[in-house]
C-alpha cells in the first residue's frame, strides 16, 4: 500500500518492495504468484478499509441518515486527505486489474450514499442523483486536497463547517428521515 500511495502502480515492483521489507524476492513469490497477485491483494485491502470498514463504521455509530451522510463524509475525505491511493487508482483507471475494483468501489459508495437519501426521504431516482452529485464533489475535493490544498479550509473546524456547508447545498430539502 506504501509503495501505490508513494509511486501508483508503477512503484508496485518486487525487487524494491522486496529490498524496503529487507527481504528476499524468494520471500515475496512465497506469499504471492506474481506482481499482478500482490496488486490484486492492495487493492483488495484498500477496498476493504476505505469502502467496506468505513460504512460499516458509520453505520455502527449512528441510525440517524443525516449524520450518517455527515461521518461518512468527514471519515472519507479525512483519510482521501492523508492517503492518496485513491487518487492513484483513478488515474490507473483503465488498468485491467484496476478497473473492476474501481467499478465496484464507485457502485458500491454510490448505493450507500443513496440510501443514505433515500432514508432522507427522496425517491430513488432522486436520492442517486444526489449519491452521484456528493460522490463527485467528494472527488473534487479530494483532487484540490493533493493539487492545491491551500484553497480548503486549514483548521478542523473550518474544515468540518466546509464539509457541513457542502452536504446542505447537496441536499436542501428539508425532508425528515424515514425510519
Amino acid at each position: 500500500m506504501a509503495a501505490l500511495s508513494r509511486g501508483g502502480l508503477a512503484a508496485v515492483a518486487v525487487e524494491p518492495i522486496a529490498q524496503r521489507l529487507a527481504t528476499t524476492k524468494g520471500s515475496f513469490y512465497h506469499h504471492f504468484d506474481n506482481r499482478d497477485d500482490l496488486i490484486a491483494a492492495a487493492l483488495e485491502l484498500w477496498e476493504q478499509r476505505h469502502t467496506v470498514q468505513v460504512n460499516a463504521e458509520v453505520d455502527a455509530a449512528t441510525e440517524d441518515p443525516r449524520e450518517r451522510l455527515r461521518l461518512v463524509t468527514r471519515r472519507a475525505v479525512r483519510m482521501a486527505e492523508t492517503d492518496p491511493v485513491g487518487l492513484t487508482l483513478l488515474a490507473s483507471a483503465d488498468n485491467p486489474l484496476v478497473a473492476p475494483v474501481l467499478q465496484r468501489v464507485t457502485a458500491a459508495r454510490l448505493d450507500y450514499l443513496a440510501r443514505l437519501y433515500r432514508r432522507l426521504g427522496h425517491p430513488p431516482a432522486t436520492a442517486r442523483r444526489h449519491a452521484l452529485l456528493a460522490y463527485s464533489a467528494y472527488l473534487g475535493h479530494v483532487q484540490l486536497a493533493h493539487s492545491t490544498p491551500d484553497v480548503l479550509p486549514r483548521t478542523q473546524a473550518a474544515r468540518h463547517a466546509y464539509l457541513d456547508l457542502v452536504l446542505a447545498a447537496l441536499d436542501p430539502s428539508p425532508a425528515e428521515p424515514r425510519p
